[in-house]
């Protein structure tokens, strides 16, 4: 062999080894979640998958204009590379921009991939941008390519209970529960779907499901208590109200559907119990309204009405100075009487001290202005 190429060709193989040494330490480094170190050694490379690695670890650190930056350069060199197209994508929806994401899912299909997860995710793009029928269309072609795709299933699912179509609801979810038996959010919309359709008793095992899996919610807690109401299971209804009542105790809802329970089973004290317990804990304050009364009543140089708004204002939220020093000074503006004028600052003094500056020491200074007045005035 010529002496030139065998020493080219140990370069070569040198060179090459190198590299490789190179990627695995990037490898490592990217891994590990060592992103800044490895997107160091990636830009050393500078090969192909290198300048993706680069993409991906500014992704994963949140630089996202970067990413997009380093996914461009990579797509523009090589514009039949899926993946960084479809992460790119990806990225483009991660970061809101649905239009964009849109138009490379669109282009992927169109190469004639049969890929669920591009028709998926241009269902979801086109479903963030207010177009639901498209959208659902798109997850319908995933569902075609791949009847186990979960979370093409999940959508179609959700979308048909808005829509409130049970039938359709069933015919995605329950083939995904054939294979997903343990999926919340499958199992969540068939309760749903035989929840709005008023089939109760059906619902009933699958809001027990999704206890049974961890899904303590609320509003889980809330239908399945209905469920066991409409269902004669009175017990079982007590019970799961009253578990609602540990997670809340201020829930006025589950306090007077209980008493409806026990209304509904002839115990009439039990029954009056929780719903006087419904009306001790609903906490309906129109201190605002007030508030906002007496300034309009205000600016139209009704004192009266001001005062009586705010006095309203004062006693929902005893609490709130500011609503009680606007009406010391509508007071003060209303009533001639000195004394009567006195009394509100003094009472401003009493319930609040001095924690605010501002209003304690106007409260004083018109105080110290209206004894004096009073003093004059005797004599």
């Amino acid at each position: 062999m010529n002496k030139t190429i065998f020493v080219f060709l140990l370069l070569l193989m040198a060179k090459a080894e190198a590299q490789s040494s190179a990627l695995t330490v990037a490898d490592s480094l990217y891994v590990t979640g060592d992103y800044i170190h490895a997107i160091n050694e990636y830009a050393k490379l500078g090969t192909p998958k290198a300048n993706l690695q680069i993409a991906r670890a500014y992704n994963a650190i949140g630089n996202f204009d970067k990413a997009v930056v380093q996914y461009d350069n990579v797509i523009s060199k090589d514009a039949s590379w899926q993946i960084a197209r479809f992460e790119l994508g990806k990225l483009y929806f991660k970061t809101n921009k649905f239009v964009k994401a849109a138009d490379l899912f669109y282009d992927l299909i169109s190469e004639g991939t049969r890929n669920a997860q591009y028709y998926y995710y241009m269902g979801r793009s086109l479903y963030e941008l207010k177009s639901f029928d498209e959208g659902t269309q798109f997850y319908k072609s995933a569902f075609k390519i791949d009847s186990t795709h979960l979370h093409s299933i999940s959508q179609l699912g959700k979308h048909y209970v808005v829509r409130k179509e049970k039938d359709s609801v069933l015919k995605y979810v329950d083939a995904g529960l054939n294979f997903y038996e343990n999926d919340v959010s499958l199992i969540n919309w068939k309760a749903l779907a035989l929840f709005n359709d008023l089939e109760f008793e059906k619902s009933i095992p699958w809001f027990e499901k999704l206890v049974e899996l961890g899904e303590q919610k609320e509003y889980i807690y809330t239908k399945l208590a209905h469920c066991y109401f409409k269902n004669w299971d009175f017990d079982k209804a007590k019970e799961t109200y009253r578990i609602l009542l540990d997670i809340d105790d201020t829930n006025e809802e589950a306090y007077f559907n209980l008493g409806q329970v026990f209304l509904k089973n002839r115990e009439l004290d039990s029954a009056q119990y929780f719903i006087k317990k419904s009306i001790e804990v609903q906490e309906v304050s129109f201190e605002k309204e007030y508030a906002a009364l007496g300034q309009i009543a205000r600016e139209g140089k009704d004192l009266k009405a001001a005062l009586e708004y705010y006095k309203m204002a004062h006693k929902e939220d005893p609490t709130n100075i500011i609503n009680y020093y606007q009406l010391c000074v509508m007071a003060d503006q209303y009533y001639m009487d000195p004394k009567i004028r006195l009394k509100y600052y003094e009472d401003l003094i009493k319930l609040f001290g001095t924690k605010q500056q501002y209003f304690s020491e106007f409260a004083a200074k018109r105080i110290s202005e209206l004894k004096e007045e009073i003093h004059f005035a005797k004599d």
